[in-house]
Parts: structure tokens; C-alpha cells; sequence
């Protein structure tokens, strides 16, 4: 199933490491002119010199009116991908208030903030487009120590079906993707030590963590015209751990 973004602008939050780094990368190779966003330089340096047909944007997200004008002189995009996110991992008792304002700085209002500038100029130039917003498992499920996190992502899945019904009679579709543990280079360190693994793994029918490109294939598929009558939906890549 060939998937082409040609003559199509597309913009990718959190593109310096892991997940968003290679959705931007095979956007790109799709066709796409592409923006990789990352509030670390050094990241996207290392990313052009891997492909450099993207447009780096140094950006942090967690600035509302500076992320508002980096992202607005960026003009029209037609694929966006929230995939920028910070972790906060502690027990509920010890959550502290800064705990809470940080990853929902980036987790959620990040995402409302470049969503509305990217989909009020989609609807003023009355062009369709596609919107997927990286979620987690962890909506969906208790986890030890993620009550923060959790919290973050579960607002987002129910901004993604707001946002999906909304802009829908505009054209725009609007996806979550679900993983469940990511073999990134932080995922990998993360969940190392085979006891903590093995008490996740033992909930995965498939007893295997997502690599980065089945999150990757998702994001591609659900952006593309492969996907054009689903929205509002939450995608999951968790290798069953929810079905049972």
C-alpha cells in the first residue's frame, strides 16, 4: 500500500529523538515538506544531517505566545502530528503542584495551542487535513506511579474526539495513537530491568513492546488518505494488552 504526501506541508511537534524523529523522517520521505519541532537544537541538528530535507523549528512548547508565532509564520499545514510530551513518574501522594503544571504545559495545552493555529488556518483556506495526537496506553489503564501522566493523556483523548467532532464538517480528521511501552532509547533504558518488564509483558498477548515503527506505521496511515472516513478514534498499538 503505497502512501504519498506530495505538494502537502506537514508539521511534527517533540521530532528530536525517538517516536516524533521518525515519523518526520518518513513524512519526509513520503513527500512531505516537513517540520520537525524540538526545543532542542542539538537534536535537530543531528536530524537534518540524517535528512536534509527537513526544516528544523526550535521551538519550546511550553512558552504559549511564543510556540502561537513560531508555528504561525511556519503558513498553511496540511498534516500535523502532537506528538511532543513530557513524563512525570511518582506516586499520586508525592504528585507535587510543578509536577502537574509541567506535563500538562506540554502534554495538553501544547497541544490545544498548535492545533487551533494549525486547523483556524486549514478552515480559513478551506482545505482539509489531518491531525493525529500521540496518546498512551496509559489513558486507558491504571498504571503504578503514572497518576500524572495518565492524567495528561486521558485530557487528551477526549480533546482528540472533541477536536474530531468540531472539525469535522471542515474536512479535518482528528486521531489518537495509543502505544503501549515504546522501544525508543528512553523506553528501552526505562524498562530494562527484566522484572519490571516481565510484569507489563505478562499483560501483552502479543509479550512484546512496540517498536518505534509500528507507532510510525499508525501515525503514517491514519495522516494519509488510507484513512479518510476515520476520526475521533483512539489507536491502539499495544499488542492486545487492552482486549483482555
Amino acid at each position: 500500500m503505497e502512501i504519498t504526501f506530495s505538494g502537502q506541508k506537514a508539521l511534527v511537534t517533540g521530532a528530536g529523538r525517538g517516536i516524533g524523529r521518525e515519523t518526520a523522517k518518513m513524512l519526509s520521505k513520503c513527500g512531505a515538506t516537513t517540520y520537525a519541532l524540538s526545543r532542542t537544537e542539538e537534536h535537530l541538528k543531528t536530524l537534518v544531517e540524517e535528512c536534509p530535507t527537513i526544516v528544523p523549528v526550535v521551538c519550546d512548547l511550553s512558552n504559549w505566545d511564543r510556540t502561537r508565532e513560531i508555528v504561525s509564520s511556519l503558513g498553511p499545514i496540511d498534516l500535523l502530528v502532537n506528538n511532543a510530551a513530557v513524563g512525570s513518574l511518582s506516586p499520586f501522594v508525592d504528585a507535587a503542584k510543578e509536577d502537574l503544571d509541567k506535563a500538562f504545559a506540554v502534554n495538553f495545552y501544547a497541544v490545544v495551542n498548535v492545533s487551533q493555529i494549525v486547523a483556524k488556518r486549514m478552515i480559513a483556506d478551506k482545505k482539509r487535513g489531518s491531525i493525529v495526537n500521540i496518546s498512551s496506553q496509559a489513558s486507558l489503564v491504571a498504571l503504578k506511579d503514572h497518576g500524572v501522566y495518565s492524567s495528561t493523556k486521558g485530557a487528551l483523548d477526549a480533546l482528540t474526539k472533541s477536536m474530531a467532532l468540531e472539525l469535522g464538517p471542515h474536512g479535518i480528521r482528528v486521531n489518537s495513537v495509543n502505544p503501549t511501552v515504546v522501544l525508543t532509547e528512553m523506553g528501552l533504558k526505562s524498562w530494562s530491568d527484566p522484572v519490571k518488564a516481565g510484569g507489563m509483558l505478562n499483560r501483552i498477548p502479543l509479550k512484546k513492546f512496540a517498536e518505534v515503527e509500528d507507532v510510525v506505521n499508525s501515525i503514517i496511515f491514519l495522516l494519509s488518505d488510507k484513512a479518510n472516513s476515520t476520526t475521533g478514534s483512539l489507536h491502539l498499538v499495544d499488542g492486545g494488552a487492552l482486549c483482555c
